[in-house]
This record gives C-alpha cells, structure tokens and sequence, in this order.
C-alpha cells in the first residue's frame, strides 16, 4: 500500500465536496458508453474503482443525478454540479470515483476500458484492456489481478 502514496485528497470543481482515499484502487478504467459521453460532456468517463473501505467524502454532501434509478447512484456536487463518484446496489464493498475528482490525477492511467462497442471514432486511452461491453462479474477477477501488477503508481 505505501507505493501508492495514500491518502489522496480530492474534490468537486466549487470545492463544496471534499473526499479522500486510503486504500488503493482495485482498477483505473474509462467507460466508453453513451451514458458516460453525455454525464461528462466528453468522450468518456475516468474511474477508479476503489474499496468502500478506503473512501469517504469528507466535506460538504452529495445528490443523485444522472440516471435516478434503483440500481446505479451517481453522487454529484449540488452547487457545482460535478459528478463525484456512482455507487451501485449490490456492489456495497465498491466506489466508483471519478479520477478526476483527485487534487493530483497526473498519474491516472486507465488500465482497462469498458463499452468500446460505442467508443467514438479516433478516441484512444492507452488501456491495456479493452471490452466491447461490461464484462460478467468473475470476468473482474482476472483484470484486478492483472491490475494488482501493473507498474503505473502515483
């Protein structure tokens, strides 16, 4: 844990929300999907996966945008309206943080990428991984492995 130079510090653009990170993530990935493209205005969405554990919002409190259904909650800003972090129901030991969110994303380097099948032409991240779609649950096993030896650290 100490290669990884934890805790991280991070927050919303107004600074209203504040969080931090103690425990490594368990996978840097972007999101290709459509849902992604149109929540941040862009060509995809940044995330680290992280254990519940080891994140916490520290300042301010978060609402729901994006998609307002019963599985997927994506924590945004209320004042700035930046989109934080999503948790999912089901996955309580998971957070999914926007990389971009951290006070120092530099290093961020996704190591797998998700909903290729709807990538925009010409976009490139550099992943090592990549899937048409969401892989199955035990299609993650093998990609927090592989990622647990990837070099990229902070």
């Amino acid at each position: 844990m100490e290669d990884w130079k934890l805790p991280w510090e991070g927050g919303c653009r107004c600074g209203a929300v504040r969080v931090r990170v103690t425990q490594p993530p368990m996978l840097t990935s972007a999101c290709h999907c459509t849902g992604c493209q149109r929540m941040t205005a862009s060509a995809f969405s940044l995330t680290l996966n992280l254990p519940a554990q080891g994140f916490e919002v520290t300042q301010g409190e978060t609402v729901i945008g994006g998609i307002h259904g019963e599985q997927i909650h994506h924590h945004h800003c209320d004042n700035c309206k930046s989109w934080v972090f999503t948790r999912v129901d089901g996955l309580d030991f998971l957070v999914n943080l926007r990389a971009t969110i951290l006070d120092d994303a530099g290093w961020f380097r996704p190591f797998a990428e998700f909903w290729t099948s709807e990538k925009l032409p010409g976009v490139e991240t550099g992943a090592v991984h990549g899937h048409p779609t969401i892989p199955e649950m035990d299609g993650f096993q093998p990609l927090i492995a592989a990622f647990a030896e990837h070099p990229i650290r902070p």
